[in-house]
């Protein structure tokens, strides 16, 4: 059924038309118009307004808003309902665990600091190389595959890490394919050595740093309470300058121990770090750095001051990235992505040091969801088809939400930390998400001015 979102911020009145993406600025009189648009007559409109607004100034935004339904650009239909998402059975991304243990112990880790839950070890070079291989082999047609090396810390394990990095790229030629790696650390082992091998080997580049020393140190200590903010930031600074332009992101976590976390955005960015993500951490309701219900009037905060800030450094030439304001509003991703999101359990999966495949990183450990091994295959496809039947045209509550085609139906892994049901939304993140939305197009539409 057609769907729209009206909001505002700040200065400006806004409206999303969901099924076709259409994102349209109003004037105060369209704003209210619209208000009546689909449940009365032009005449009845006018009659309602004229008392505020000059009725040739109604008049016009009425049949401004009727081209725009006429185009389906407003109101537009839905034609995703009868859609076949059946599965092609192609994996495109694999996260490598080339690493299970880890040199922090993250008061957060949702890793069990680095364990997931069992036994502390590295990945040797044979499973490595068969998880690369179990990649290529499942890939179809696909020629563009990603590797992301992983952890625990995966540079407690550099030398696999090099080895399968030049194994990777041979069978990648051998098969007509491209495999782009990435790694992402908590950047304590950094040394030159491996910085010029990251530069001209990875893709892309992930630099764990929450944001300030406090905000830091409160939860990404050592194995002996000591904090790492003044160990890792020479490291991730000398990283990102050598990265020149080539992709990279430093990317925290925010909690109820730092919900003024828009500073700490703002002090990677004063850093020189221009490609930020910090992202709000999902943990048990129990926990006391866990988010709340009640704190999402002061999250909303935060991301309407970023959004500004965002805004105010772009026009004065000194901008940052922040990853969560990264929305394409012109024609958008595929409408399968739209529709299913990251692809867990189905295009992309994790695999463990051992050769255990999972739906994703987040799932590692928890054995029900364990579905295969790089030896053997994919053997519970049981576990695969909830995965692919977990999406925006399934699911009941996005189904009816404004937001279902920017975050997909949400982490699937959030949901069942959050309810133990990865059919469901984790509530919190939803309303998040959804600030974020609105914030990543208000910027949007004041960039464009």
């Amino acid at each position: 059924m057609p769907m729209i979102h009206k909001f505002s911020l700040f200065d400006k009145f806004m409206v999303l038309d969901v099924n076709s993406g259409a994102v349209h600025v109003l004037d105060e009189v369209a704003w209210e118009v619209l208000n009546y648009f689909t449940s009365c007559s032009r005449d009845k409109i006018i009659d309602i307004l004229k008392k505020k607004y000059d009725v040739e100034d109604i008049t016009q935004a009425y049949l401004e808003l009727k081209t725009l339904q006429q185009k389906e650009l407003l109101f537009s239909p839905d034609y995703y309902d009868d859609m076949d998402l059946h599965h092609n059975g192609i994996i495109k991304a694999l996260c490598l665990h080339v690493a299970h243990d880890c040199n922090l112990r993250c008061k957060y880790c949702f890793a069990s600091t680095g364990s997931f839950q069992g036994r502390r070890l590295v990945m040797d070079c044979e499973t490595g190389k068969g998880a690369i291989d179990f990649l290529i082999s499942h890939s179809g047609n696909r020629r563009q595959l990603e590797v992301d090396f992983f952890g625990g810390e995966p540079l407690l394990n550099k030398d696999i890490i090099k080895q399968l990095v030049d194994y990777g790229n041979e069978r990648a030629a051998q098969s007509n394919k491209d495999i782009r790696f990435t790694l992402t650390t908590n950047a304590l082992l950094l040394d030159d050595d491996f910085l010029s091998f990251i530069n001209d080997k990875m893709y892309n580049l992930v630099l764990s740093i929450d944001g300030t020393r406090q905000t830091n140190d409160r939860m990404r200590y050592q194995a002996d309470g000591r904090g790492t903010y003044d160990l890792i930031l020479p490291k991730i600074k000398k990283a990102v300058e050598m990265r020149e332009d080539k992709s990279f992101y430093v990317r925290g976590t925010f909690t109820r121990y730092n919900l003024n976390f828009s500073e700490d955005v703002l002090h990677l960015a004063d850093l020189g770090f221009k490609n930020i993500s910090v992202e709000p951490v999902v943990a048990d309701k129990n926990k006391d750095y866990a988010i709340r219900e009640e704190d999402l009037p002061t999250i909303f905060k935060e991301y309407e001051t970023l959004a500004q800030e965002y805004v105010k450094r772009y026009k004065i030439g000194n901008p940052f990235n922040f990853f969560h304001f990264n929305i394409d509003l012109t024609q958008g991703p595929c409408v399968i992505k739209r529709v299913m999101g990251c692809g867990a359990g189905t295009e992309y999966v994790a695999v463990t040091p051992e050769g255990d495949i999972y739906p994703c990183h987040q799932f590692v450990g928890i054995e029900d969801f364990c579905i295969g091994n790089v030896k053997e295959g994919i053997e519970n496809r049981k576990t695969v088809e909830e995965f692919r039947k977990c999406n925006v045209l399934k699911k009941e509550e996005c189904k009816k939400c404004w937001a279902k085609f920017y975050c997909s139906g949400g982490c699937h892994a959030s949901a069942y930390y959050s309810s133990n049901d990865i059919h469901s939304t984790y509530k919190i993140g939803c309303e998040m998400e959804k600030k974020r939305i609105e914030c990543a197009m208000w910027i949007k539409a004041s960039l464009s001015e």
